[in-house]
């Protein structure tokens, strides 16, 4: 099994095998595969009425006081003052960068396009384990470097290179996520030890902390809701909390606490394919072959970067 799980389980649990037998380990990976390759059209199409920080800020404050209300009325602890300063940096870094950068790519790309670049965050992981000794072996080292390589085709499509700010946007979203998902994993460099609270406590406290920041950018932004909102996008908006939020995220954080980076950011290579069909097929986006080629390339760096890993 991952290195992340070898030291709390017996030696005969730890085969990759038993890991994929864990009907919860398989039902958060579901999540995170399907779920989340839904929910980059559903950005796309909520944008008409919610702007991108107003859109996701709304979006996790929402889901962040249910899952809190849900927490206290399981009898699970509010989080200490420590555990809230590691909220705020892991909510800044997942949600206020990822996903807020990634609504603001959505203004200036495709759906398809954005979710594709996505696949990267695998390799910017492995990049980032570096410091803690996490060194990659032969096999991984390729699949990073044809992850990479597909990236960097993909930003020579029509798509990225008629767009600076949503490739800029793009980059930050995918290093500030890698970033947070390292971070939350083994700890700050220097050895600093900065955690949220356990659980679904510590997963409400971070949407919190994350939605009260991306709420902040939007007043500074000057952003305005269109209201009465457009239906579509009332209904995108409602699935983003329920589903992306609610159960992508903090299905994410679970497997973050419970298996290794690279196992929880498999669903890099799963999302592209979802994204890309369901931007062409649904939201009448135009992707040319060459990009689609890009998107494959990246999508085999990722495969054999997680069959390595494991």
């Amino acid at each position: 099994m991952m290195r992340a799980m070898s030291a709390t389980l017996p030696r005969r649990a730890a085969s990759p095998r038993t890991l994929f037998l864990s009907p919860l380990i398989l039902a958060c990976l579901a999540a995170t595969w399907l779920i989340w390759g839904s929910t980059y059209l559903a950005i796309k199409w909520a944008l008409i009425s919610f702007p991108p920080f107003f859109q996701m800020g709304t979006r996790f404050v929402v889901a962040g006081l249910t899952l809190a209300v849900f927490a206290r009325w399981r009898g699970a602890p509010w989080p200490t003052p420590h555990e809230w300063l590691g909220a705020a940096l892991f909510g800044a870094l997942l949600l206020g960068g990822g996903y807020g950068a990634t609504a603001l790519a959505e203004t200036h790309l495709g759906s398809g396009l954005v979710v594709a670049f996505i696949a990267v965050v695998p390799a910017l992981v492995a990049l980032f384990e570096w410091p803690y000794g996490l060194r990659p072996s032969r096999p991984r080292a390729a699949g990073i470097g044809l992850g990479l390589a597909g990236v960097l085709l993909l930003t020579r499509g029509q798509g990225f290179a008629a767009s600076l700010p949503g490739l800029l946007a793009m980059a930050a979203a995918t290093v500030s996520w890698s970033l947070g998902s390292v971070w939350s994993k083994h700890g700050l460099p220097g050895g600093l030890r900065l955690a949220a609270a356990p659980g679904a406590a510590g997963v409400a406290s971070q949407m919190l902390a994350g939605g009260a920041l991306l709420l902040a950018a939007s007043w500074l932004s000057g952003e305005k809701p269109r209201w009465p909102p457009d239906p579509r996008a009332l209904a995108c908006w409602t699935y983003l909390v329920l589903a992306g939020s609610l159960v992508g995220f903090s299905a994410y954080m679970l497997l973050l606490e419970r298996t290794s980076t690279a196992l929880a950011s498999s669903y890099s290579f799963v999302n592209p394919v979802i994204g890309l069909v369901l931007g062409v097929t649904l939201g009448g986006e135009r992707v040319s072959a060459f990009e689609w080629l890009a998107a494959g390339v990246v999508t085999a760096g990722v495969v054999l970067l997680v069959a390595a890993r494991r």
